[in-house]
């Protein structure tokens, strides 16, 4: 009979240690206190935040104060470049500033802007097309490879004036 209480002893301990395991991991001790040791809380209040990425343009500000264009977000695939007049760049020509120019890299590219009075624009190796907008109706133009491309007013029946709102460009 000793044997026999001894192993029921040593059982209904290793039984009560393994539910106050258990409860501790699934969920904290049943009426335990915030300043219960065995009490437990949600990591996800502890952690650090998530990164979101929402694709507007690094220094649009700055961009939009000091050449009066505006970037809002694209895939980083067309970025601002410098006019250097190297063949890889696109060139987007506007009555309202200077010439404009962007490198396009990977396989597809997209950037949304504002751009206004755009005329023409003059095509890299990348298939492209820009999207525009002249009060409420949008049109798209197809840009040509490497090449000059009329698109806006000088596209335009009416020579009406437009703003170039998409760049899209694809290999």
């Amino acid at each position: 009979m000793k044997v026999r209480s001894t192993v029921l002893r040593i059982t209904a301990t290793a039984v009560a240690a393994g539910a106050l395991a258990w409860a501790a991991i699934a969920g904290g001790v049943p009426g335990g206190s915030s300043h219960d040791p065995l009490a437990t809380k949600a990591v996800a209040e502890e952690g650090p935040g998530y990164a979101v990425e929402d694709f507007a343009y690094p220094n649009a500000d700055k961009i939009l104060a000091e050449q009066k264009i505006k970037l809002k977000r694209g895939d980083g695939h067309i970025v601002l470049a410098p006019c250097t007049g190297a063949p890889e760049l696109m060139e987007v020509f506007s009555h309202k500033s200077e010439k404009v120019c962007f490198k396009v890299t990977g396989d597809k590219g997209y950037l949304s802007l504002e751009i206004p009075s755009v005329f023409g624009v003059k095509g890299n190796n990348y298939a492209a097309e820009v999207e525009m907008t002249t009060g409420a109706e949008q049109k798209t133009f197809p840009v040509d490879k490497n090449a000059w491309t009329a698109v806006g007013e000088t596209a335009d029946d009416q020579g009406r004036d437009f703003m170039l709102l998409e760049i899209r460009t694809s290999k």
